[in-house]
């Protein structure tokens, strides 16, 4: 679900923020459930693990309840204001397992087949993405993965970050002109 490109979407949104603030818990519900799976799925591209993952998206949840009556409504939706807590819990996450980044992401293939060899070929260029995207360093990183992986708008990914959306797109152009350099070298 993408608010901003759904007005009534996005006033429901609002409303229900603004019940959550006056302490609605069944509001706030409503909220989880229009935005858990986007968050989970933006924390498990850099867990790899369901269970952190879950974890993860309780503790943002968790933390979102409590700062609620803090938010306060801009041009970025809420679903940035979700991203930004995710992307913070994530990183203390790391700071409290001085852990590498580690992300997971499924390649759609073009044509799904059971052939073995096409099955082992997949496996491998996941792998040697994975290993290439985790080569790239915080912001590229980050907006390649949302732009790419999480199928973000450029709106979302600037508010989530709190950039511009020019600055975004000079991000990700450096990002994967990086990303070429970085594939282009493990090819030799």
């Amino acid at each position: 679900m993408q608010e901003n490109k759904t007005p009534d979407l996005s006033s429901e949104i609002e409303r229900l923020v603004d019940e959550a603030k006056s302490g609605d818990g069944d509001a706030f519900g409503r909220l989880y459930d229009m935005h858990v799976d986007r968050v989970y799925r933006h924390i498990y591209y850099r867990v790899n693990s369901n269970a952190d993952a879950e974890d993860l998206t309780q503790q943002v949840f968790i933390k979102a309840w409590q700062a609620i009556g803090r938010y306060k409504q801009t041009a970025s939706p809420f679903l940035a204001w979700l991203i930004r807590i995710s992307h913070n819990t994530v990183i203390d996450f790391y700071r409290s397992r001085k852990s590498e980044t580690y992300i997971d992401f499924d390649i759609i293939a073009t044509k799904p087949e059971t052939d073995p060899e096409h099955m082992v070929e997949a496996e491998f260029n996941k792998q040697y993405m994975r290993q290439a995207i985790n080569k790239l360093k915080g912001d590229q990183q980050q907006v390649i993965l949302m732009r790419f992986i999480e199928d973000f708008s450029y709106p979302e990914i600037a508010a989530a970050l709190g950039k511009s959306e020019g600055a975004i797109r000079v991000i990700q152009h450096r990002g994967l002109a990086k990303l070429k350099t970085i594939l282009e070298k493990a090819q030799q």
